[in-house]
């Protein structure tokens, strides 16, 4: 289940992709907007800076869209993001999107924080262990956070499993110290 603002936008414009028939259309739209996210600092100015208003925003937004070959419903949720002044939202909105998706497809998603990017054949790894230990199919949502400085965090739910490098050596520390 999805909550918040991010859950409100994501569950509309999975509903309104559902009645259309084009939530895959989305879904791989939203994907490319959060890869490129996770690449472009200038992209992430422009979703997140107070100093451009509304008109600013809206016709940054269209830009990147018409460059990036967007969906039409994609580029219209964008328009409706950028009028409501609610694009720093956008990638919660992306996350809870791709969670509503995978849930409609009977898949878990579980977000997955690793030091480096993963490879497509670790990332097939994750899946491998998660869809043993759960039964079901698994939809990855992966982080880069260096500061764990290896192994993985893994989310699914509630449930956390915690094998970091950063969470072994700070247990050690607190070991040896007697605490």
């Amino acid at each position: 289940m999805v909550h918040g603002l991010g859950g409100r936008y994501a569950s509309a414009l999975f509903d309104l992709a559902r009645t259309e028939n084009q939530a895959d259309e989305v879904e791989t739209s939203l994907a490319r907007l959060k890869e490129a996210l996770g690449e472009s600092k200038d992209l992430n100015t422009l979703i997140s800076s107070p100093l451009l208003d509304r008109e600013q925003a809206s016709k940054g937004m269209m830009a990147v869209a018409q460059k990036m070959k967007l969906d039409a419903l994609t580029v219209k949720f964008l328009g409706v993001l950028s009028k409501n002044r609610r694009l720093a939202a956008l990638p919660l909105i992306i996350r809870n999107y791709q969670q509503l998706a995978a849930e409609a497809r009977g898949e878990i998603t579980a977000d997955v924080t690793s030091a480096h990017a993963l490879t497509k054949d670790q990332e097939g790894a994750v899946k491998t262990v998660l869809r043993a230990r759960f039964k079901r199919d698994v939809a990855l949502n992966t982080k880069i956070d260096p500061d764990i400085l290896g192994g993985l965090i893994v989310q699914v739910g509630s449930r956390l499993i915690d094998s970091s490098l950063k969470t072994k050596l700070d247990n050690i520390g607190r070991a040896m110290k007697g605490a």
